[in-house]
């Protein structure tokens, strides 16, 4: 039985013109090697270099998206999703390498009906330290992150991921067209892909991790050319309230709201870290937003129904790995 599926690459591109001519190759090597159908969408983020010009001229036969202004990955990725045509979407950055044989350990998830998708080991672009593993969550009070990543040795486990890395996300196409591909609201970067895996874990679908399946990365590429440092930790604290906003529900996000006053805003405001401000202010200028959002994920779970809370994911991800020989680390 051939247990190959259909791949559309999506790769968003913003000012990686470089990026591109440098890693690209690899990721057609990859694909072709897997010896299924697929295709190739750059989605051009209203890039200011040559990279519209660049894929016009030396890979006419990909398909590009040039997106007409700039509004971040979430936005890219989605103009990308509603042009693919195959059975299962490729999310991939610009700045990561693929091994040859990248996609023949991931086709035996898909055998499963509710695989949502998998993603692979993210190891540095010289040298073997692993960058991004499984991932496994944990709260802090009820702040949601990550408390460790983890793999094993045993091909013959199958590991949970508490959500895929944007980075190589290999996902079913329906059920990612079905879930409505990223919200929009964390444009222009960080924590979509993890709302993402937690909506998708609330559906009763599942995100694997294989790693056996190897990519290299070249780390901060992506995000040192925007703006200042503080910038970019507002936009970070920002989005982690919204995931937490749209997801949790009753006492526990009013508790929660307590929680991000009392830990987050005032101890930061205190020491002068005042960027945290622009982080809780659109929190709360975006409200009517939100709820939209969460009105969306409500309508999912009816029709999926499911019942399941952000509680119910952590445990089934932590009560997973029991009986399992893992590693575990810190990135």
């Amino acid at each position: 039985m051939d247990i190959k599926k259909s791949v559309s690459i999506i790769i968003p591109n913003y000012n990686g013109r470089q990026l591109l001519e440098q890693y690209l190759p690899f990721t057609l090597a990859a694909i072709k090697k897997a010896g299924t159908v697929y295709e190739v969408i750059i989605v051009d983020d209203c890039s200011t270099d040559d990279s519209v010009a660049f894929i016009g001229s030396h890979y006419p036969e990909l398909i590009l998206v040039a997106a007409p202004e700039n509004k971040g990955f979430s936005h890219a990725c989605n103009l990308g999703i509603a042009a693919s045509q195959y059975d299962l979407i490729m999310l991939l950055n610009s700045d990561v390498k693929l091994t040859e044989d990248y996609f023949e350990h991931q086709w035996k998830y898909f055998l499963r009906w509710d695989t949502f998708g998998v993603m692979g080991r993210i190891i540095d672009m010289d040298g073997d330290h692993i960058q991004d593993a499984a991932r496994m969550p944990k709260f802090n009070g009820l702040k949601l992150k990550t408390d460790y990543f983890y793999y094993t040795n045993n091909e013959n486990d199958r590991l949970f991921t508490f959500y895929l890395s944007g980075a190589n996300a290999l996902i079913d196409a329906a059920k990612l067209k079905q879930i409505g591909g990223f919200y929009e609201i964390f444009s222009p970067f960080y924590c979509e892909d993890n709302e993402l895996g937690l909506r998708a874990w609330k559906l009763n679908w599942k995100c694997y991790y294989e790693h056996n399946a190897v990519c290299r990365h070249l780390l901060s590429a992506s995000t040192k050319q925007y703006k200042t440092p503080q910038w970019v930790k507002s936009v970070y604290f920002r989005n982690r309230f919204y995931m937490h906003a749209l997801h949790f529900d009753g006492l526990a996000r009013f508790a929660w709201y307590f929680q991000i006053t009392i830990v987050d805003l005032l101890p930061k405001l205190i020491i002068g870290q005042t960027w945290i401000w622009k982080s809780y202010r659109e929190l709360f200028k975006n409200r009517k937003l939100i709820n939209e959002y969460r009105l969306k994920i409500k309508k999912l779970m009816d029709d999926n129904e499911s019942h399941k809370t952000i509680f119910n994911v952590v445990n089934n991800i932590k009560g997973s790995v029991k009986n399992k020989k893992i590693v575990r680390f810190k990135s």
